[in-house]
């Protein structure tokens, strides 16, 4: 064989070494009680879960909590996931910017202690995608 062909093959072998290895950490998308389960069965995998912030009557947010100057790492609030199971969610970073404003809210993390540990806070912002009308001065 030449040198060429065991370097390509090498190179190969690298490459599906790496998707393997990043296909066992990728995760899914669940419901919090597929997360509960998961997590009460001693699972640390990392799941992604679909919802929106709890709201009341008035269209304000229930059961946020952020107090950025006792602790800036910490950020709770009430997430209801598509089966319309309400769940508190704690994220150990600070709050991020038009939270309140996202239509949609994709967690990733794990169940423990009866509390979904997010890792990262996903958001759709409806600002972001309404379709604008442009005007042109003729």
């Amino acid at each position: 064989m030449k040198r060429s062909h065991i370097i390509a093959l090498f190179v190969i072998a690298a490459g599906i070494g790496v998707i393997i290895s990043t296909a066992g950490d990728s995760s899914t998308y669940v419901t919090f009680k597929q997360a509960i389960d998961m997590g009460a069965n001693g699972s640390n995998a990392k799941v992604h879960v679909v919802g929106q912030l709890k709201k009341d009557a008035n269209d304000q947010i229930e059961g946020m909590e952020y107090k950025p100057k006792d602790d800036p790492n910490f950020f709770s609030f009430i997430m209801i996931d598509e089966n319309s199971q309400a769940q508190k969610v704690v994220y150990y970073h600070p709050k991020p910017a038009d939270f309140e404003r996202s239509e949609k809210i994709v967690v990733v993390g794990s169940f423990k202690d009866e509390t979904f540990i997010a890792d990262k806070i996903l958001m759709k912002c409806p600002s972001k995608y309404v379709e604008k009308e442009i005007t042109v001065n003729s």
